[in-house]
């Protein structure tokens, strides 16, 4: 009771009198989380559901709706809700009214409206003359304190957050071509759609394959997914969606279908992130990566759209940060974010995964640094902190995060050892503590201050004294019984540098004793290649990568894919590229991991990144990796930044923020007409950017 009054006083100061535009509004992350059950109850193989590995929650199924109000005078008012309710006011239940239209009586009260919805989502929609259903509500899932509202991104009452689906459109095959006594329909690139099947009059049955390539479609029941028809007269029928280009149809009867089309379902984004250089291939495997990343972009940031079409804790993690340079969808982030942790309590790692609860707490950081939402933040901490508080639980005697029965330690698919203390997974336990510490910061918990402060002064050092080797100039990979191996591997090292744990001299050394070592185990996976990659342009080596990404997903380019993959072995013998998991299509051709180009050539190449919350402090380090010329653009909540270059010319168009600067280097005296140029270093330069909506060009040599 004290924790509401608070809340009362605290809302009856904020009242505003005016008049508002209602919103619908819902308990604080359970859209997001009745989102992320609806894409996890998708998965079908085969013709069969797939369910989850791990708990998915459902939002909660009573929420009470709590509004304080003082009038002055009677008002009129109106409400919807998605579910069944009943309301109190003035007097007790109101129990005769009509929601379309009803009259408040003056008074101070609280208006009440506990909603009841076991199938969807518990949500209510309140227009009153001078107050509306917003963010100044508060609730109550009946099994702990009050809170703020979430104030949806619904306003038309008669819509209800729960109706909330992805888009479609119709879209065509290409070509067709009558093979193996069927016919193959090509529609040119990946995509994920409903297929729709027109005019078949079906005397016994029909079969219906789908490939990500040619050779899956023509697979028959050793293709991944697939469809059987029975017997049946129809003149269109539409199955479920599924990820293909090709789908074969063949008919036991001999008949041919009149046609197969599709409808393409898609989430509604908006391109404004951009890139293009010199390279044609490089600007080929930009746009194939930005739409690789589309197609996974859904209710949630899925991992593939063929296999899992889940939403895997460490994949999405790269997904936020490949959001943040192409379509800084805020939303998509948060339903992700929110789905993935669920409700208390907590009893296995997110996934199952040790690592991938680290990557879970990172990601929630990451989304408020880049876009300043502090009341996301507010609403998740206490789960942020729930999961935190998990995992310090979960720490071995040597206070280590070590896998214990029942944790999945993936790391990577590689044939390393994941038994005993991997300073992999220590690493990213610290850069937890470390975020979850500024998180503290931010939203005013000081008691989390001292507490993750003080962990942080214990721990590294001692990760430091265990895991660093002077003798192999390297961090090494694992202790077991108290031993520690002398095997060097690449994850803690390349994260040593993306996390700024490792000081400028040990940057140094580790790039070469390990990043630019080819005697350490190699990385095929895209997953880890995001990592990898982001290093070495981490300590200056964009050409060095440049060259890779040509190699790498151009390979993928060459052997027809129209969208990036799982991933990619280029030695690997032409008819062996599918295979995966032990099955001869198990590959993802369609995989978020694979889109990581957007986020290199965003960062490190046009150079742009925020150095505090929501960009309100950013810089831009331009470097043309070996390229001729550069352009392209990078979005922030204030709008773009406009980066061009070539190797005479650096043009700079600033966002509605004033407070960049812009890094290059110059052998000779730069110029710039509406900035002043300060020297940083021998061939190295600086201009503030100072001021928004502005073109700023610099000419140098």
């Amino acid at each position: 009771m004290k924790k509401l009054f608070f809340y009362i006083v605290l809302l009856l100061v904020s009242f505003q009198s005016e008049a508002q535009k209602a919103s619908w509004i819902a308990y604080p992350g359970e859209f997001e989380i009745w989102t992320h059950r609806k894409q996890m109850m998708g998965r079908t193989e085969r013709g069969e559901n797939y369910p989850s590995l791990w708990r998915v929650d459902s939002p909660y199924s009573i929420v009470e709706f709590v509004k304080p109000v003082s009038l002055s005078k009677p008002e009129r008012a109106s409400m919807k809700v998605d579910g069944v309710y009943f309301i109190s006011g003035k007097n007790g239940i109101m129990n005769s009214f009509n929601p379309n239209g009803f009259i408040l009586p003056a008074g101070d009260y609280n208006i009440t409206v506990k909603v009841e919805n076991f199938k969807e989502l518990p949500s209510l929609f309140f227009q009153a003359e001078s107050f509306c259903s917003d963010s100044t509500w508060i609730v109550n899932s009946l099994n702990g304190d009050y809170v703020g509202a979430e104030q949806l991104n619904f306003n038309d009452p008669d819509v209800m957050p729960s109706e909330f689906k992805l888009a479609v459109k119709d879209i065509k095959a290409i070509s067709n071509e009558n093979v193996n006594g069927g016919v193959l329909y090509d529609f040119g690139r990946e995509t994920y759609a409903y297929p729709v099947l027109e005019n078949k009059d079906i005397k016994d049955s029909l079969f219906v394959c789908y490939g990500e390539s040619r050779e899956e479609a023509l697979a028959m029941r050793e293709a991944e997914t697939f469809d059987v028809i029975y017997a049946g007269d129809f003149k269109e029928q539409t199955l479920p969606a599924k990820a293909f280009r090709y789908i074969f149809v063949k008919a036991k009867d001999g008949n041919l279908l009149s046609d197969v089309r599709a409808l393409y379902e898609y989430l509604p984004l908006q391109r404004k992130g951009k890139f293009e250089c010199s390279d044609t291939l490089i600007n080929h495997i930009y746009d194939v990566s930005y739409y690789t990343l589309e197609l996974n972009t859904r209710y949630c940031h899925l991992d593939g759209i063929k296999r899992d079409r889940w939403v895997w804790s460490g994949d999405a993690y790269q997904s936020y940060l490949m959001n943040f340079y192409t379509f800084f969808d805020e939303d998509v982030n948060k339903r992700t974010l929110w789905g993935l942790r669920g409700h208390a309590p907590i009893t296995k790692h997110i996934n199952t995964i040790l690592d991938y609860s680290f990557y879970w707490m990172l990601g929630v950081y990451e989304h408020y640094f880049y876009t300043g939402d502090a009341t996301f933040l507010k609403n998740i901490y206490p789960r942020l902190v729930e999961t935190m508080d998990f995992c310090i639980s979960r720490l071995n005697k040597n206070n280590i995060a070590e896998g214990m029965p029942g944790d999945w330690v993936f790391v990577d698919w590689a044939p390393i050892e994941k038994d005993g203390e991997l300073s992999f997974e220590q690493l990213l336990f610290l850069h937890s503590l470390k975020n979850i510490y500024k998180s503290a910061l931010a939203t005013g918990d000081k008691q989390g201050v001292e507490k993750y402060k003080a962990m942080l002064d214990k721990l590294t050092p001692e990760f430091e004294n265990i895991f660093w080797s002077d003798e192999k100039n390297a961090y090494l990979h694992r202790r077991k019984n108290g031993v520690v191996s002398p095997e060097v591997t690449r994850y803690t090292n390349m994260f040593s540098i993306l996390f700024n744990y490792a000081d400028e001299n040990k940057k140094e050394i580790i790039k070469n004793s390990v990043i630019l070592n080819d005697s350490i185990l190699k990385i095929t996976t895209p997953y880890m290649k995001f990592y990898e990659l982001a290093a070495l342009c981490e300590i200056g080596e964009q050409k060095e990568v440049v060259e890779f990404v040509k190699n790498y997903w151009g390979g993928m380019l060459k052997l027809g894919a129209t969208s990036m993959w799982e991933a990619f072995d280029p030695t690997l013998p032409d008819d062996k590229h599918y295979e995966m998991y032990g099955r001869p299509f198990g590959k993802s051709l369609c995989h978020a991991w694979g889109a990581n180009p957007v986020y290199l050539f965003g960062k490190y190449y046009l150079g742009v990144k925020p150095t505090n919350v929501a960009y309100s402090e950013y810089e831009i380090r331009p470097n043309l990796g070996g390229l001729k010329w550069i352009k392209g653009e990078v979005p922030t909540k204030n709008g773009n930044i406009g980066v061009e270059v070539n190797k005479n010319k650096i043009v700079v168009s600033t966002p509605d923020l004033n407070n960049g600067t812009l890094y290059f280097n110059s052998k000779t005296t730069p110029k710039c007409k509406n900035a002043k140029i300060e020297k940083v270093s021998n061939n190295e330069y600086m201009i503030k950017l100072a001021s928004p909506n502005t073109i700023y060009e610099v000419r140098y040599n």
